[in-house]
């Protein structure tokens, strides 16, 4: 599936390992994603296979890419069938800064709606995090309320929770 912005989904595959176990040598990427930084890559490599070669019924994992290459992840995840959470990342961190964290989000709420036909997705985002806040509010989500407390690099802060319907999600796209 391929959205504005230019980004295309697939499902996360088992050969997508060694791409996501490089991310964990950034460690940017790992303060800001909670990630563990510096695991051997043999041993990150083993993890992932097995990860994304048996995943969690509850979670839809998504590679993105842009002409061709993995520039990070889509999650849709939870237990109900038609809300999930939105989770999504940009890998590495150089390319931060440049949209395509909206782009994700965007691309990921799309696939939601219209492939999964969800009526609702939502979101948490750590307070301190301002970029990631800014993202989902320009994609169109609206806070909800106060997550749990939360501690981004050395920072104590909290989460906040934001979702956006559907029918919110459609009335805003364009054509």
């Amino acid at each position: 599936m391929t959205v504005g912005g230019g980004v295309e989904l697939r499902k996360a595959e088992a050969s997508d390992a060694a791409t996501f176990a490089a991310w964990e040598l950034d460690p940017v990427f790992c303060a800001h994603n909670d990630w563990s930084f510096g695991s051997p890559q043999d041993e990150s490599i083993e993890w992932w296979t097995r990860s994304l070669g048996q995943p969690d019924v509850e979670l839809t994992r998504l590679v993105a890419l842009v002409e061709g290459e993995v520039v990070g992840y889509v999650d849709l995840h939870g237990a109900e069938a038609d809300i999930k959470e939105l989770g999504y990342a940009v890998a590495p961190s150089e390319r931060w800064g440049t949209g395509m964290g909206t782009a994700l989000a965007r691309t990921g709420l799309a696939y939601g709606f219209e492939q999964l036909r969800l009526e609702r997705i939502w979101a948490e985002a750590i307070e301190a995090n301002a970029a990631s806040v800014r993202i989902l509010e320009r994609v169109g989500m609206r806070e909800i309320g106060p997550g749990e407390p939360a501690v981004l690099l050395g920072q104590t802060s909290r989460y906040r929770r934001i979702e956006i319907s559907r029918v919110e999600f459609l009335a805003a796209a364009p054509g």
